[in-house]
């Protein structure tokens, strides 16, 4: 079994108060993607994210990939609310089921922690549209990293 730990765990209390504050700057790539949180509390959070011209691939359908890189936030953040002042994050897996494509509107992940163990969180998120269409489907497994 791989045993990961880092002395230096980042400070998640302090991101998320000033992440629900609104401050810009605390996560590049959230403001890069305009995605927006809409509620958090413990073990549960649910974003939104505009789908835009760029963000269409080929077939002009929303990319997938940024699909699960937002579910793959939007359940980091609903872990964060859960993590005691040693511990961090990171994923080591994620599965994801594509329901529908979507080309216009607004994405809406909502997620949840199914379970916080000693070593791993497994969360999930359903993504949908602006007319509540279910997009994607996305679980997540994350490895807990503790402070020596």
């Amino acid at each position: 079994m791989c045993d990961i730990r880092r002395a230096d765990i980042f400070n998640y209390d302090l991101y998320l108060e000033k992440f629900k504050a609104g401050q810009k700057g605390i996560n590049p790539f959230l403001d890069y993607l305009d995605i927006t949180l809409v509620e958090l509390k413990d073990g549960y959070a649910r974003f939104r994210m505009p789908v835009r011209p760029e963000y269409l691939q080929g077939a002009k359908a929303m990319q997938g990939g940024l699909i699960v890189a937002l579910a793959d936030e939007t359940i980091a953040h609903a872990m964060m609310t859960q993590l005691s002042p040693e511990e961090g994050l990171t994923t080591i897996e994620l599965k994801s089921n594509f329901l529908a494509g979507v080309s216009d509107g607004e994405l809406i992940a909502t997620a949840t922690v199914f379970k916080k163990g000693q070593s791993l969180v497994i969360g999930d998120c359903l993504v949908t549209d602006n007319k509540e269409k279910n997009v994607c489907r996305v679980s997540a497994t994350f490895l807990l990293l503790k402070k020596k």
